[in-house]
């Protein structure tokens, strides 16, 4: 344990007197004394109330620069971490040109959101955008497609403005808003403000063609079967 001389001892308290906080002491002396030897060797200073009231501001001020270094710190970490995940699987993003994977996705994909009970056509729905294009691009790559056989149905909540969600999924899925149906409310968020901002209500696509549902039902049963 280093051994601190009075001089040196009288030097903290002459500090602490005039009003610094240990990191100030430490950073004036140039030296790291434990936190515990100062609270030790100053138990008997009194400070006036304003001392009090400027250490106490600055350590609260020390405190929150802490706080955000650290936050920063965490972030810089998890941005690394994503950006080494991304790397691991980027060779996926070449994959989907696969005619077998791609296939193989779009199957599975129909078979969690699609529809398992509507005969004749083929129904997906779902509120995320980039869930909505992956599904309408998988469809339209793998498929021959007449574009006049798509329909889009919007679900919302009752607070929301039927022609902006009509005009935002047109835009996402590609397709004519004179394909869509009338949008529907649900009458259960009737006085009920939304809480998501960024919510646009679910996108149901409607693609009037038994055939190719029957495809992709077929395609995932073979894929199970084979696990």
């Amino acid at each position: 344990m280093k051994k601190y001389t009075s001089r040196f001892r009288q030097k903290v308290i002459d500090l602490r007197m005039k009003g610094n906080t240990y990191s100030q002491i430490n950073q004036i002396l140039n030296t790291s004394v434990p936190k515990n030897t100062l609270s030790y060797w100053l138990k008997d200073v009194a400070l006036t109330p304003d001392q009090k009231k400027s250490i106490d501001t600055l350590r609260l001020n020390n405190l929150e620069v802490a706080r955000g270094l650290a936050i920063g710190a965490n972030f810089a970490r998890r941005q690394k971490y994503l950006r080494k995940i991304r790397d691991d699987y980027r060779w996926l993003a070449d994959s989907i040109a696969d005619r077998r994977v791609a296939l193989v996705g779009l199957s599975i994909l129909y078979s969690a959101e699609g529809s398992k009970s509507t005969k004749g056509s083929v129904m997906f729905g779902n509120s995320d955008p980039e869930i909505i294009k992956l599904f309408l691009n998988g469809l339209r790559n793998n498929f021959l497609l007449d574009e006049n056989k798509f329909r889009c149905t919007v679900q919302c909540r009752a607070d929301q403005n039927t022609s902006d969600l009509e005009s935002f999924w047109s835009s996402v899925t590609k397709i004519p808003s004179r394909q869509f149906y009338k949008t529907q409310i649900d009458i259960r968020t009737v006085g009920k403000p939304s809480k998501k901002l960024n919510y646009r209500g679910v996108c149901r696509i409607n693609y009037l063609s038994s055939e190719i549902d029957i495809r992709m039902k077929t395609i995932f049963t073979l894929i199970t079967k084979g696990l």
